[in-house]
Parts: structure tokens; sequence; C-alpha cells
């Protein structure tokens, strides 16, 4: 419900929303996922090789607040923010509830993941897909360590504002089995 609409503004206009759970809103029907919104704006990213085909829509984009950034890191903030935060969170909550197995939903992702590969001829999108499948480690926001380091996201380029580790990437082809033992 959620993946498609992301990836697809990423893919169409390198868009990136910080769209972690406390800014997206799932709305329910007959107890199944119907629509997904995405409120408030903390942040938002716009890949540089992208820029210009936002800039035809909105030509004042980025006027008051610099938004645009590197593909790599816009790249980095749509792993953390929608994949890392977003769905991990959703899965591990439906798993700890017992709705459904975590295992089943990292499949589902997986496979809805090979499909945008097969499908997809944006080169920024497939490096993002290609990570989320085959590479064994991923960059992660460190959070706490964020804190230690006296961060603070909101300040500070967007490059260097937040600590950043790598953690075992579970949607990657194979970790899943290393999991289970």
């Amino acid at each position: 419900m959620t993946l498609k609409p992301m990836l697809w503004l990423f893919e169409e206009y390198g868009i990136v929303l910080e769209a972690h759970q406390q800014n997206s809103i799932i709305q329910l029907q007959d107890g199944y996922p119907a629509a997904f919104y995405y409120r408030d704006n903390q942040g938002y990213y716009y890949c540089e090789s992208k820029v210009d085909r936002l800039l035809k829509i909105l030509p004042e984009l980025s006027e008051k607040s610099f938004t645009i950034c590197s593909d790599e890191v816009a790249e980095e903030r749509l792993q953390y923010y929608f994949f890392f935060n977003h769905l991990l969170g959703l899965i591990n909550n439906f798993g700890t509830e017992g709705l459904v197995s975590e295992n089943k939903l990292l499949q589902l992702v997986q496979e809805q993941l090979e499909t945008c590969s097969r499908d997809s001829e944006d080169e920024g999108l497939n490096r993002v897909v290609s990570k989320l499948l085959h590479d064994r480690e991923l960059t992660c926001k460190a959070n706490l360590l964020t804190r230690f380091h006296d961060m603070d996201e909101l300040v500070g380029s967007l490059e260097t504002q937040s600590v950043y580790t790598t953690i075992d990437n579970p949607f990657a082809q194979g970790v899943m089995a290393v999991h289970e033992k």
C-alpha cells in the first residue's frame, strides 16, 4: 500500500519524504489498508539529478529552505526513513501483535522490490532496490548516537545532520534464513 507511491515519487521526480511512522497514516477499510496519507512535512529531499523536472512544475522550489541534495544522500534517506523506519516498523508491529509472520511480510517486500527492479529503468531507483535486495549490510540512522553526539537533525548540512551506522539488511535475499536459526 505504501511502497509503490513512495517509489513512484522517487523514480518520477526524485522526491524523498521523511515518511516515518508518525508522518504516515494508513486508512483501513474492513480491516485492510485502503489509502496511504503522508501528513505534516518534517522533511523531504530532492535528488539533484531530477531537480529540473521539479523546477518546471514549481520554479520557486527550494527558495526558502535548501532541500536539493546529492542523489546519494536522497537514496540514503529513502532507505532509512521509508524502508527502515516506516516499513520495518509496520512489519515489526504486525509480527509482534501476531497478525502475520514478519518473515512473510519481508518476503512480500522482497517480491515487490524484485518486480520494481525488473520494471524500472531509473538508475537511482535501481541502485536503491539493488542495495536492499543484495547488500548484506545497509546504512541506518543511529538516533541514540545522534543524540549522544549532541547533533540536531534540524541543524547542519544534510550530509552531517545525523550519525549513521550499518546494520544487517533484513530485506536481502538469504538474510531471513540466517535470522530464523
